[in-house]
């Protein structure tokens, strides 16, 4: 079951409130290599800096002690990813990852979630009800009603002619979005 849990990982909405705020940053990323047995210790910090320069918190060793108070939400939010990939995961289950991140930080974390996605060859589940935020960041879009999936299909085929009355309703609430 560990092993399982390893391929697949979350991005919660808020940073701050998943990381630990006893732990240092490195500590936090290294958690996962050090549960799963997945690194030496002697290898763990060099690791840990890769994922760092990776999610751009660059020069990684500026960050690898700090703790999450003395970071943006933007750079805790990156350090809440890089803690998710460490184990290489195969699925990454995003709760509204950027909804707490204004809106150029936002956009930067998109953009580094994409790249990272081809990379490295991600599957995301991603939770929104930003409907700009999907329309942007999703290929496929599960559109729910009182829990249940009313609808499911491409994001531009949806946005173009969605088919069930609540999702129709939903694009309606959003014209500059349903006319794109």
């Amino acid at each position: 079951m560990q092993r399982q849990r390893r391929n697949l990982q979350m991005i919660f909405q808020d940073p701050s409130a998943c990381l630990n705020p006893l732990m240092t940053i490195g500590q936090s990323i290294a958690d996962p290599l050090l549960i799963h047995h997945l690194a030496k210790p002697a290898e763990v910090k060099h690791r840990v800096c890769e994922m760092l320069e990776r999610v751009s918190l660059i020069p990684p060793d500026a960050f690898y002690d700090r703790f999450p108070s003395q970071l943006s939400g933007g750079q805790q939010q990156r350090v809440a990813i890089a803690r998710a990939l460490i184990t290489q995961p195969k699925l990454l289950i995003c709760d509204e990852p950027v909804s707490m991140l204004d809106a150029t930080v936002q956009a930067q974390v998109l953009e580094l979630m994409l790249e990272l996605k081809r990379e490295f060859e991600l599957t995301y589940l991603f939770i929104t009800h930003d409907l700009w935020v999907a329309r942007f960041f999703c290929d496929r879009i599960a559109v729910m009603n009182g829990g249940q999936i009313v609808e499911l299909g491409p994001t531009q085929k949806l946005f173009a002619a969605p088919q069930h009355p609540y999702t129709q309703k939903l694009l309606g609430a959003a014209p500059l979005l349903a006319s794109r």
